[in-house]
């Protein structure tokens, strides 16, 4: 559990010490981020698939901001509490949590080994203390505020990789076939990398490059890059013509049978994409498969 300064604390009821939990959860290869009750299951299942694939390690780790426990502006703090009459308090959406968590590791004996970690407080400092060093955070963008916040805090200020389920639900068989979105900038770029154990993973991986220049440089560097990596995939090149690229990307992905969608999210910034309504939040908006991602 967390101190004001997202610092963990005991908690005498436990069945395991706050130590085990953070000490799981830092050290994992994939961490499941748990803010809401909603996502719970789905981030679970996902995460859980993601660990296998590449033979690592998963944990759980609930995060949430507590104003009893915070260090912030008299407004912020107002905020939280006018929260709990939708949300329920903070204990009380930790035990929701809890629930979900419990139910989802009875539900298999190879699960029991799996702790769940619980950070309130600050809810940026829990963030960091929890996966600044993880190689992939699964967490959801929909939900409540505590959600939206940790998304946030996970994709712009730590830079992991993000893995999101889908706002209706996770159906399995996470890498049968990668859709990768490309073009050659940075951010995309550093997606493919850090994505790198994944997609060698992958049963199926093609690169998708939507309106590709005259002289088809998006599929050159793309075909690079996976040379680069030791990676194998097919390189396709399609026109987005009436449609918007977020919309051509959904439309590739679903006739493609695409299973996870990976992207270098955010190429202009948080807030200036919520403005003009830019790919990334298309996608996050309307996919119906995971996304992963990295700004």
């Amino acid at each position: 559990m967390a101190s004001a300064n997202g610092e963990r604390r005991e908690r005498p009821a436990a069945p395991v010490s706050a130590e085990e939990g953070y000490a799981a959860a830092i050290h994992a290869d994939v961490l499941a981020l748990l803010p809401d009750p909603a996502s719970a299951r789905a981030c679970l299942d996902i995460a859980e698939d993601a660990a296998r694939a590449i033979g690592g390690r998963m944990a759980a780790a609930h995060v949430g901001a507590d104003p009893e426990a915070m260090i912030a502006a008299p407004e912020e703090i107002d905020l939280q509490m006018l929260r709990e009459l939708e949300e329920g308090s903070p204990h009380e959406r930790l035990e929701h949590v809890e629930q979900s968590f419990e139910e989802w590791k009875r539900a298999r004996t190879d699960r029991e080994e799996i702790l769940l970690d619980d950070c309130r407080g600050d809810l940026v400092r829990c963030v960091t203390s929890l996966c600044h060093d993880t190689a992939l955070v699964v967490a959801p963008t929909h939900g409540n505020m505590d959600a939206r916040d940790a998304f946030h805090d996970i994709l712009f200020n730590e830079g992991n990789l993000v893995l999101v389920p889908p706002a209706a639900g996770y159906s399995g068989h996470l890498l049968r076939h990668v859709v990768i979105g490309w073009k050659p900038h940075a951010h995309a770029r550093d997606a493919v990398v850090a994505a790198r154990r994944w997609l060698a993973a992958a049963e199926r991986v093609t690169v998708l490059c939507v309106n590709d220049k005259p002289d088809g440089r998006y599929q050159h560097t793309a075909s690079e890059l996976l040379a680069q990596l030791g990676l194998k995939g097919g390189v396709v090149a399609i026109s987005s013509e009436n449609r918007s690229v977020g919309e051509a990307i959904l439309d590739f992905a679903g006739s493609a049978n695409a299973t996870c969608l990976l992207i270098g999210a955010f190429k202009h910034g948080y807030f200036l994409e919520l403005l003009l309504g830019r790919v990334t939040r298309y996608l996050l908006s309307y996919a119906a498969l995971p996304l992963m991602m990295k700004h």
